[in-house]
């Protein structure tokens, strides 16, 4: 079997058919077979996931396809944070829509963009963008169509059990004060919910005056966004 684009056989050699392709057309990297990463034959031994991604990253950095995602320096050129969720629809779409490029702003995402808790890992992350990392906004954005929207927790504790977790092992969370089910829900109105993050955010104790908090909800189909909350009408006196 031989590869389509430079007529040598690959069967059992997609590396060496790939570095060939790869001298000749050098930043072609993302073009040609990258599904040769992705559970493909190498060396005619089946990858997995992880291996596969090391495998390409080698040749990612032989032929310094980093260069077009240099960045000044580690602070955010548009001095703002986000907050948003881990949908795999918005690992582009959240920062493109808005006009933020690679090195423009800092990111943190969770399941959601849920605030659960004002001394958390999250806000502690929007807490550190704003006094070392030079962030001078923040930006709550939630999106239609979320999977923690009117999310079952009964629903998650069943597949929890599915995969292994024993009844015994959920009892004794809960018999320890842990309330799985309020911590396993996720918001039933997203609007509401990014309102509820702004102000939280926006009162806490440790955020400095001045800071706007904008809200923002996205739809992953067009990109459209729309504002919940202006943070500069919003902002502490």
């Amino acid at each position: 079997m031989c590869c389509n684009v430079c007529n040598t056989s690959f069967l059992g050699n997609e590396l060496g058919c790939f570095l060939k392709f790869t001298q000749k057309y050098k930043y072609s990297i993302i073009k040609h077979r990258l599904n040769l990463f992705n559970k493909e034959i190498v060396k005619g031994v089946a990858m997995k996931l992880l291996d596969s991604m090391l495998e390409y990253n080698k040749y990612f950095v032989k032929f310094e396809e980093y260069q077009k995602y240099k960045t000044e320096d580690k602070y955010p050129a548009k001095r703002v944070v986000m907050f948003t969720c881990m949908d795999t629809r918005l690992v582009d779409l959240a920062t493109k829509s808005l006009n933020l490029a690679q090195g423009d702003v800092k990111v943190v995402k969770n399941a959601g963009a849920i605030l659960t808790h004002p001394f958390g890992s999250v806000m502690r992350s929007l807490i550190m963008a704003v006094y070392m990392l030079k962030a001078d906004e923040i930006i709550v954005m939630g999106h239609h169509d979320c999977g923690m929207q009117s999310i079952d927790p009964n629903l998650i504790l069943d597949k929890m059990k599915e995969r292994g977790i024993s009844e015994e092992t959920l009892d004794v969370l809960q018999y320890s004060g842990i309330d799985l089910n309020k911590w396993l829900h996720g918001f039933d109105d997203v609007f509401e919910s990014v309102s509820h993050d702004v102000n939280m955010i926006t009162n806490h104790p440790l955020m400095p005056k001045g800071v706007p908090v904008h809200g923002l909800v996205i739809n992953p189909d067009d990109g459209k966004v729309d504002v919940v909350v202006n943070g500069y009408n919003n902002m502490k006196e």
